[in-house]
C-alpha cells in the first residue's frame, strides 16, 4: 500500500492483548503501511528501555516492571509475550529503524492513583496489577460493573465462550486467506468497538478517560513530528476514543491534578504460567502455550500440535504412536466440522487428545494442560537491564551456586556437609528472612537428620517486586537480611517472634544479627510469664540448638535461655492445664507435644549444650507428665496425651497405662470427658491406632466403654471419636474393626496356650503353635535366605520342635 492510497490520519491498530491473530495482523499492517513512527500502549517512562528489546539475550515472555521508589511494594507489570501485538510492533520498529514510543498514562501517575484508591478503601488495598486494558488497576468504584467487550461481541454472535469466538473470528483466519487490505480487520473491529462504547460508555473503567486523554496528547505531539504517517497499537477498546476529535485544552483538563510518585522501571522475565492468571496486562489468557504455538507454527498447526503432545506423552513413558497422532488430527477436524467452526480450536484438539491419546482419562490430560497448553516458559532479560543492587547480588549468587531460577516447581535436596549445598541453604534462608519466597522448606529426607534439607523452588515474576522491596534493607542479600533481622528483633513484642527469628538467623548464618537477636530474646524471656508464650517459644529454641550443632555455631547463650524456659514451663504448666474449655485444652495439648519434643532435643543434645543438666531436666519433665496424667482437674485430652507420652517413653508401665485408661473410661466419667481422654491418648500422633491393634487390653477397654455409652449421649461424643479414628490409615481402621468384631469383650477370661506365656491370647490366634503349618513355611523361608534347604532329603530333615531346635543352630539372622 502506498502512502497516497492510505486514508488520512494515523493508522489505529486495535488489538487484543496477547492475541496471536492480532499479532500477525499487526505485522502485516505494518509491513504494508511502512509508517514513520510506531506508538504503543504502555508507560512512557519505559521509552529508554525499548532498545533492549532488540538484544538477542531478551527472550519473551518479559514484562515491564514499574515500582514506586519510596514504596517498592507498590508495583505494576506490563507483560509481553512473543505473540503479543505490542511486542511484535516494538520489534518491527526496531528492526526497521523506526522510532517507537509508549503513549499510555505514565506509571508515576497510575501507581499514585492506585495508592490513593487503597487509602480511600480504608486499607483494603487490592493486589496491584493491570486492568483489562493494561494499566495498574486503582480499585476505584465505578457506576457499573466493568464489561468484557470481547465477551459482549461473542454473546451477540451467539457464542457462550468469548475465547472461542475470538479464535474463530481472528485467530483461525488462515494466512493464505488474508484480506487484500491489511487494515480491513482493524476497521471492522473498530466499528464494533464504537458501537459498544455508544451503549456502554466507559464500560465500567472510569480511569480510561484519563488514559485516553494522555494518549491523544501524545498522538498530537507525534503528529507534529511525523505527520499522519504514524501507526498506533493499542487495545481495541480505546480505538474509538483515540479517533474522536477533542481539544488539547479539554484533554489537559482531564490530566490536571493527578497524583504522582517517583517511579523506576525495568524489564523482568515473565512466564506463561503468570500470563494464564486473570490479572496483569490484559485480562489474562487461559492457554498461552497454545497461543504461542499458533503464532510460531508456519503451517499445519493442528498436526504440529498433536506431534508435540505425542512427544510429551512418550517422554512420560506413555505409549503413543504415529497412528494415534493421525487419528487425533482426524477427530479434531471432524469435531470442528460438527460444531461449525472454521478450524479445529483448543477445545476440539483437547477433546481429541483425551479420546485418542489419553483413553478418556483426564489424568494424563492434566499434564498436557500444564506443560503445553499453559506452558512452563520463563523469559530472559539481558544483564544490561536496570536492576536494584540487591537483585544484581542475588543474580550473581544464583550463578555462582548454579541455582537457576525456573518457572517450573522443582524439589532440591541439600547435603549441608557439602560447601556448595551449605551456601545454597544460606542463600535460601536469607531470602526467607527478606520475605522473598523463592524457596519453601519441604518435607523430605531432611527429616532423617539435620545434615539434609529439602526445598521446593519456583521462581515467579512477582519475586522481582519482593526483591526490589527488600532492597530497602541493603545492597546485598547478607547485609539486607542482617539489617532486617536486627530491626525485627528490636520491634518484636512476642517471645515466639524472637525465638523464630533466632532460628532464622542461625539457619541463614547472620553472625552480626544473632547477638542482637539473643539480647532481645533474653529480655523477652525474662519478662514473659505466660506459660503459653513460653511453650510456643521453646520448640524453636530447641531446633536452633540442634541446627547450631550441625552448622558449627556457638549457641551456649542460647542453651542457657532454653534451659531457663524449660524450667519455668515445668513449674507453670500443671496449673495452666486446669479449668480449660474444649478449645483451650486442644490448643494446650498441642503445646504439650511441642514441649515434649523440644525437651527431647535439648536433653539429647546436652553434650553440646554445656551447663545444661540434661538428666535433671528430663526427670522434672517426666514428673510434670505424671502430674498431668493423674490429676482429675486437668482436661481429659491433656491427661490422655500425658499418659501416652509417658507410655511411649517407657516411663509408664503398660499395666499403669491400662489402669489410667480404666479410670478415665469408668462409668462415673462424663462421656464427653472420656472421649476427650481417648482423643489425647490415641489421636493425632503417629502410631495411635497401632497401639490399639497390638494392645488387646487397651482396645478392650475402649470397646467396653464405647458400647456402654447411653444412646442419648452417644451423639455428643461421636464428633470427637470420628475425629480421632478418621486420622488412622485405612489398613489400621480395618484391622481394628476385625479385632472388635472377633471379640472377646474386655475383662473376660483370657485363653492361654503352651509356649505362649501367661498373657491372653489375641482374637484370631490359636492358644498354641501349629507345628505342621510352621514346618510347611520353613523350606520356603530357607530358600529365600539362600540356605539351600533342598540339599537336605525330606525324610532326613528334622521336623517339629526338634527340627526347629536343630535349625536354630544355623545363623539365619546372619544371612538376612
Amino acid at each position: 500500500m502506498t502512502r497516497a492510497e492510505r486514508p488520512a490520519g494515523p493508522l489505529l491498530l486495535g488489538v487484543r492483548h496477547h492475541g496471536p491473530g492480532s499479532a500477525r495482523a499487526v505485522r502485516a499492517a505494518l509491513d504494508a503501511a511502512r509508517p514513520q513512527a510506531v506508538l504503543v500502549e504502555g508507560p512512557p517512562e519505559a521509552d529508554a528501555l525499548l532498545p533492549l528489546a532488540a538484544d538477542e539475550r531478551m527472550r519473551p515472555p518479559v514484562a515491564l516492571l514499574a515500582h514506586a521508589v519510596d514504596d517498592p511494594g507498590q508495583a505494576a507489570f506490563w507483560p509481553l509475550a512473543a505473540f503479543s501485538p505490542e511486542w511484535v510492533a516494538i520489534r518491527w520498529a526496531l528492526e526497521h529503524g523506526v522510532p517507537v514510543r509508549f503513549i499510555d498514562l505514565p506509571a508515576a501517575n497510575s501507581l499514585a492513583m492506585t495508592q490513593a484508591a487503597e487509602r480511600e478503601a480504608d486499607g483494603e488495598g487490592a493486589e496491584s496489577g493491570a486492568d483489562a486494558e493494561g494499566t495498574p488497576d486503582a480499585g476505584g468504584s465505578a457506576a457499573q460493573a466493568p464489561i468484557d467487550p470481547i465477551g459482549v461481541l461473542a454473546d451477540t454472535a451467539g457464542y457462550d465462550d468469548p475465547e472461542r469466538w475470538w479464535e474463530d473470528v481472528v485467530e483461525h483466519r488462515t494466512r493464505d486467506g488474508e484480506a487484500v487490505d491489511p487494515r480491513a480487520p482493524f476497521a471492522a473491529l473498530a466499528e464494533a468497538m464504537t458501537a459498544l462504547r455508544e451503549v456502554y460508555g466507559d464500560g465500567g473503567h472510569p480511569r480510561d478517560a484519563v488514559r485516553e486523554a494522555h494518549m491523544r496528547i501524545q498522538l498530537r505531539k507525534a503528529g507534529k513530528e511525523f505527520g499522519d504517517d504514524i501507526a498506533v497499537v493499542c487495545g481495541a477498546w480505546h480505538v474509538p476514543a483515540l479517533g474522536t476529535r477533542t481539544t488539547l485544552a479539554a484533554d489537559r483538563a482531564l490530566l490536571k491534578g493527578l497524583p504522582k510518585v517517583k517511579a523506576e522501571l525495568t524489564w523482568v522475565p515473565w512466564s506463561h504460567r503468570r500470563l494464564a492468571r486473570h490479572s496483569g496486562y490484559g485480562a489474562g489468557i487461559d492457554s498461552p502455550g497454545w497461543y504461542g504455538h499458533l503464532f510460531d507454527a508456519p503451517d499445519r498447526p493442528i498436526e504440529r500440535w498433536m506431534t508435540k503432545v505425542a512427544g510429551l506423552m512418550r517422554d512420560e513413558d506413555r505409549f503413543v504412536s504415529s497412528a494415534h497422532v493421525i487419528e487425533a488430527v482426524r477427530l479434531a477436524g471432524t469435531l470442528a466440522a460438527m460444531r461449525g467452526r472454521p478450524l479445529a480450536g483448543l477445545s476440539e484438539t483437547t477433546d481429541a487428545i483425551r479420546a485418542v491419546m489419553c483413553e478418556g482419562s483426564d489424568v494424563p490430560l492434566a499434564l498436557v494442560q500444564e506443560r503445553l497448553i499453559v506452558g512452563e516458559t520463563l523469559g530472559q532479560v539481558p544483564d544490561t537491564a536496570p536492576a536494584v543492587p540487591l537483585q544484581r547480588d542475588l543474580t550473581r549468587q544464583q550463578r555462582t551456586l548454579r541455582l537457576k531460577p525456573e518457572a517450573q516447581e522443582r524439589e532440591l535436596e541439600l547435603d549441608l556437609r557439602k560447601d556448595n549445598d551449605a551456601a545454597r541453604s544460606r542463600l535460601l534462608h536469607r531470602l526467607r528472612v527478606l520475605a522473598v519466597g523463592w524457596g519453601e522448606p519441604a518435607a523430605g529426607r531432611a527429616s532423617t537428620g539435620t545434615f539434609r534439607e529439602s526445598w521446593r523452588l519456583r521462581w515467579e515474576p512477582e519475586l522481582y517486586v519482593q526483591v526490589a522491596e527488600a532492597g530497602t534493607w541493603g545492597t546485598t542479600v547478607l547485609s539486607a537480611a542482617t539489617a532486617k533481622a536486627e530491626t525485627q528483633a528490636a520491634s518484636a513484642t512476642a517471645l515466639a517472634e524472637v525465638t523464630a527469628l533466632a532460628e532464622q538467623c542461625l539457619l541463614a548464618e547472620l553472625p552480626d544479627a544473632l547477638p542482637v537477636v539473643m539480647r532481645a530474646l533474653a529480655d523477652r524471656a525474662a519478662l514473659d510469664t505466660d506459660v503459653g508464650h513460653l511453650a510456643d517459644a521453646l520448640p524453636a529454641l530447641a531446633r536452633t540448638l540442634r541446627y547450631g550443632d550441625v552448622r558449627s555455631t556457638d549457641t551456649a547463650a542460647l542453651g542457657e535461655v532454653a534451659a531457663g524456659l524449660a524450667e519455668r514451663i515445668c513449674v507453670g504448666l500443671p496449673p495452666a492445664c486446669t479449668g480449660l474449655d474444649a478449645d483451650g485444652a486442644a490448643e494446650l495439648r498441642g503445646r504439650v507435644d511441642g514441649i515434649h519434643t523440644a525437651i527431647g532435643l535439648l536433653t539429647g543434645a546436652a553434650p553440646a549444650n554445656a551447663g545444661m543438666d540434661a538428666d535433671g531436666l528430663r526427670a522434672r519433665w517426666t514428673a510434670v507428665l505424671h502430674k498431668l496424667a493423674a490429676r482429675d482437674t486437668v482436661a481429659g485430652v491433656i491427661r490422655g496425651r500425658a499418659t501416652r507420652l509417658l507410655l511411649d517413653e517407657g516411663r509408664l508401665a503398660e499395666d499403669d497405662a491400662a489402669r489410667l485408661m480404666g479410670l478415665a473410661l469408668s462409668p462415673g466419667t462424663p462421656p464427653a470427658d472420656a472421649a476427650a481422654w481417648i482423643e489425647g491418648f490415641v489421636g493425632g500422633a503417629a502410631g495411635g491406632g497401632m497401639l490399639l491393634v497390638h494392645d488387646e487390653r487397651l482396645l478392650g477397654l475402649v470397646d467396653a466403654w464405647l458400647t456402654g455409652v447411653p444412646a442419648d449421649l452417644f451423639a455428643d461424643v461421636l464428633p470427637l471419636l470420628r475425629r480421632t479414628f478418621s486420622a488412622y490409615e485405612a489398613g489400621v481402621r480395618r484391622t481394628l474393626g476385625e479385632l472388635v468384631r472377633r471379640g472377646p469383650a474386655a475383662g473376660g477370661p483370657a485363653a492361654t496356650g503352651p509356649g505362649t506365656g501367661s498373657g491372653p491370647t489375641a482374637p484370631g490366634f490359636a492358644p498354641g503353635l501349629d507345628e505342621a503349618r510352621a514346618d510347611a513355611v520353613e523350606p520356603v523361608l530357607r530358600l529365600l535366605l539362600g540356605l539351600h534347604n533342598d540339599s537336605v532329603p525330606a525324610d532326613d530333615a528334622p521336623s517339629g520342635q526338634a527340627g526347629r531346635a536343630e535349625n536354630a543352630k544355623e545363623p539365619l539372622g546372619a544371612t538376612g
